[in-house]
């Protein structure tokens, strides 16, 4: 594998704006959002654990996730990096094992930066950890974009080159590892083409 044109992405809080989408979405099953520095769905909404996770599952097997925003300048940059420098993207996400909801998010970033910038569609179930999905491009150096420190810090453990999206929900976390952390595609596109 050529890391110069691999990038290999998270979904959602990368390119897509999935808080946003869930927020809409649990405001109109009547749960208020009281916290956004956490990336916890049950401390963002005084739930229980259990509760949260299923809520997460039924909004990620759910029809909403056809039509997720994208994150930011996510599109323009995307779009950029491989239309006028030949990057392909491998998407990683812990979306679910459902074939509709797998299909619905492949709908999701076709329609959003087009039918080529992806070359490869990992889905793991809801909130699965990605050691494995990531072992596979070991030593490889391809930029890994993910928002979720643990999961960077899995891809720099592994031989990947981690930056990490800064959210409310990542900002407390103590860097404990050497990655860029940006505020936007832009920035990112920066670092990758220099």
């Amino acid at each position: 594998m050529i890391k110069e044109k691999v990038i290999l992405v998270d979904c959602d809080g990368v390119l897509l704006d999935w808080a946003y989408s869930f927020n809409q979405w649990m405001a109109r099953h009547g749960y208020k959002e009281v916290r956004t520095d956490t990336y916890h769905i049950d401390n963002r909404y005084d739930i229980d654990r259990d509760e949260s996770r299923k809520l997460v599952r039924m909004f990620n097997e759910s029809a909403w996730i056809r039509k997720i925003p994208p994150l930011r300048d996510a599109i323009k940059y995307v779009k950029k990096l491989h239309q006028d420098h030949g990057y392909i993207f491998h998407a990683i996400t812990s979306l679910s094992n459902d074939d509709y909801a797998q299909h619905l998010r492949t709908k999701n970033l076709i329609e959003l930066f087009g039918p080529t910038a992806f070359e490869r569609y990992t889905y793991l179930d809801t909130g699965a950890d990605k050691d494995e999905a990531l072992a596979i491009y070991a030593d490889s150096e391809c930029y890994w974009v993910e928002d979720k420190p643990e999961n960077a810090y899995v891809g720099s453990k592994v031989g990947l080159t981690p930056i990490l999206v800064d959210h409310e929900h990542n900002r407390d976390v103590k860097d404990v590892f050497n990655y860029e952390r940006v505020q936007n595609w832009k920035e990112i596109y920066e670092i990758i083409v220099g």
